[in-house]
């Protein structure tokens, strides 16, 4: 029987974590893709669970809405309600630090 390690929201997120992360938030809009990239650089050596999930859920937006949301042209609300959680905002926060 196999067992499985129960993750905690504020640990570390692992380096296969991240690595599907990091192929995760591939987009087609360079813009996005530029911002992303500067995410990495300064943040994933200190990445939670908690964080990544925040972010892989503004990954299911289309790339003109997440491009709006880096702008600050819209927020999370107008974009899409569900996402107006703690940890999508404490990423986007994150994301915006990076302009």
């Amino acid at each position: 029987m196999e067992t499985r390690a129960v993750t905690h929201p504020e640990e570390l997120l692992d380096e296969r974590g991240l690595s599907r992360l990091k192929w995760r938030c591939r987009r087609g809009l360079l813009e996005n893709d530029i911002f992303i990239e500067r995410f990495f650089r300064r943040f994933e050596s200190g990445l939670t669970v908690k964080q990544s999930q925040g972010l892989s859920d503004l990954m299911e937006l289309s790339d003109n809405d997440l491009l709006d949301l880096h702008l600050a042209r819209k927020t999370l609300a107008q974009v899409d309600a569900e996402l107006d959680r703690d940890d999508v905002r404490e990423v986007l926060g994150m994301l915006r630090e990076t302009l």
